[in-house]
C-alpha cells in the first residue's frame, strides 16, 4: 500500500449503490536513521527506503548497519509486479564485513485466498562466517574460534493448486523441490568441504481466513489487519542416501503447524503450535518444535493489553540457527547483545500499551507502556538461563509514513541471568509486533 489508512464504504448517488474510498496520503520515502541500545551493547543504522519507487508500488531499500558483530550494507528490492499483475520479484543482497549473502524470490505467489495456482522459485547465495554465542561470550565449545565459515548455494521451486479456493477459506496441494549445496568448515581452512544434496516434499493447507481489524496495536493512527484465522499445514519431506544425504541423517521428515484463533469485539487470543523434523529409521536426527499463544484486549479506553508466552525447542541445529533472543526480538528487552542464545527458549511478556496522543504536531503518536518481562536461551547440556526486567517503555511512531513501526525506549530493573553490574537496565530498539 501507498497510502497510511485507506477507508471503504458503501452509499448512494442519484439512488445507485455507489462505492465510497477516501484514502489519507503515506510518505513512502523514509530515512532511515536508527539507534539502538541494550545492556550498554550499542547498534546504529543509517539509509534510505523508498515504498513507491517512481509511482510504481515497488520498493527500494538501501542501509548500512553496524552492530557489536559486524558492519552491515543492505540493498534489497520487491516488486508486486514483475512482468504481470501477479508476478512477484524479490531481491536482497548483504555485503557484510566478514562475507557476503544474497537471497531472491520470482514467481507468482498465492496473492489472494481465491488464488487458484501458485509458482514460485527462490534461492540463496552466501560466502560468509556464522558467529556462535553460549552465555553472551563467544562458543568455542564447538569450533575453536566461536565462528565458522558458511558456503551456499540453494536452489528451490514450489507449486501449488487450491482444491477448493473461495473469499472465506481455502484447500491448497502443493510439492517442492529442492537443490543445495551447504558446507561448514573452520576459519581459514584452506581445503573446503564441498557436499551437494537433493530432497522433495509435498503436503497440503487448509485455512479458513479471518483478519480482526484494530487500531492502537503495533501502530499508531491507522486500522491493522490482525490475523485470527485458523489454520492447518501438514507435509512431508524425502532427503534419501542417493541425493547427497549420509547414511546417518538420511530419512523422512514431516511437517506439521496449526492456528487456532478466538476473537472478540476489541481483542482476540492466537495459539501457534509448529513441528518438524527428520527422522532415520524411526529416530529423530534434527527437529524443532514450538509454540505461542498471544492474548491482547482493548476492552480499555486507550489502552492495549497483551499476554505473550511461547516457547521452542531444537534439536542438532545448522551453525547460526540456535535462538539468538537479541537478534529475533522475541526475549527479554534490556538485556545485552548475545546473553540469551540456545537450542532451547522460552518467554513470557505482559504489557499495557497506554496511548497518550495518536497524532503529535501530525507527525507521531505517542503512548507509554508498563512491561514484564521474564525468559531466555540455553543448550541442552547446560541448567536452563532466565532473567527477566520490570519497566516502563516509551513508545514513539510516525503516523503519515506508509509503514508505522514504532520505536521504543525502555528503562526497567532486571533480574535472573543474563547481566552483569547493576540491575537497572536501558534500552532503545524497534518496539515489538506481536
Amino acid at each position: 500500500s501507498v497510502f497510511s489508512r485507506v477507508r471503504i464504504d458503501t452509499t448512494r448517488l442519484d439512488g445507485r449503490l455507489a462505492l465510497r474510498v477516501a484514502t489519507t496520503d503515506g510518505w513512502s520515502t523514509k530515512p532511515q536513521l536508527g539507534y539502538s541500545s541494550a545492556g550498554g551493547d550499542v547498534t546504529w543504522m543509517a539509509g534510505l527506503v523508498e515504498d513507491n519507487l517512481l509511482g510504481t508500488a515497488t520498493s527500494l531499500t538501501a542501509v548500512y548497519s553496524k552492530t557489536p558483530d559486524r558492519r552491515v550494507f543492505d540493498l534489497g528490492h520487491v516488486n508486486p509486479h514483475f512482468f504481470s499483475r501477479r508476478g512477484w520479484l524479490q531481491a536482497k543482497y548483504s555485503n557484510k564485513s566478514d562475507g557476503d549473502r544474497g537471497t531472491w524470490l520470482v514467481g507468482v505467489p498465492f496473492y489472494e485466498t481465491a488464488a487458484r495456482h501458485a509458482v514460485t522459485t527462490d534461492g540463496e547465495a552466501a560466502s560468509e562466517r556464522v558467529l556462535l554465542f553460549r552465555d553472551g561470550l563467544p562458543d568455542t565449545t564447538r569450533f575453536p574460534q566461536g565462528r565458522v565459515e558458511r558456503r551456499a548455494l540453494r536452489v528451490s521451486l514450489a507449486a501449488g493448486v487450491a482444491l477448493r479456493a473461495t473469499t472465506e477459506d481455502y484447500v491448497r496441494l502443493w510439492l517442492a523441490g529442492q537443490w543445495r549445496r551447504e558446507n561448514f568448515d573452520s576459519v581459514g581452512s584452506t581445503a573446503f568441504p564441498r557436499s551437494v544434496f537433493g530432497t522433495v516434499g509435498a503436503g497440503m493447507d487448509v485455512g479458513r481466513v479471518r483478519f480482526q481489524v484494530l487500531e492502537r496495536f503495533n501502530t499508531y493512527a491507522r486500522r491493522e489487519d490482525v490475523d485470527v484465522s485458523q489454520l492447518f499445514h501438514l507435509g512431508v519431506w524425502a532427503a534419501p542416501r542417493a541425493w547427497g544425504y549420509p547414511s546417518g541423517r538420511a530419512g523422512i521428515g514431516p511437517e506439521v503447524s496449526a492456528q487456532v484463533a478466538a476473537p472478540w469485539r476489541s481483542g482476540f487470543a492466537v495459539l501457534q503450535a509448529g513441528a518438524n523434523g527428520v527422522l532415520t529409521t524411526g529416530v529423530p536426527d534434527s527437529g524443532r518444535v514450538a509454540g505461542a499463544l498471544t492474548v491482547a484486549s482493548q476492552n480499555f479506553r486507550n489502552q492495549t493489553l497483551i499476554l505473550h508466552v511461547e516457547g521452542a525447542q531444537l534439536r542438532r541445529a545448522k551453525p547460526g540457527n540456535e535462538f539468538d533472543l537479541w537478534s529475533s526480538q522475541n526475549g527479554p528487552r534490556i538485556f545485552g547483545i548475545h546473553e540469551f542464545t540456545g537450542t532451547r527458549m522460552a518467554w513470557l511478556a505482559l504489557e499495557d500499551r497506554l496511548l497518550i496522543t495518536d497524532d503529535l504536531w501530525g507527525l507521531m503518536g505517542v503512548g507509554v507502556a508498563p512491561f514484564l518481562d521474564y525468559g531466555g536461551a540455553w543448550y541442552s547440556d547446560e541448567p536452563a538461563r532466565l532473567g527477566g526486567a520490570v519497566g516502563m517503555s516509551l513508545r514513539i511512531g510516525p503516523t503519515r509514513a506508509v509503514r508505522g513501526d514504532v520505536a521504543e525506549f525502555a528503562v526497567g530493573y532486571r533480574f535472573g541471568k543474563g547481566f552483569t553490574g547493576s540491575r537497572w537496565g536501558f534500552a532503545v530498539r524497534k518496539g515489538v509486533r506481536y
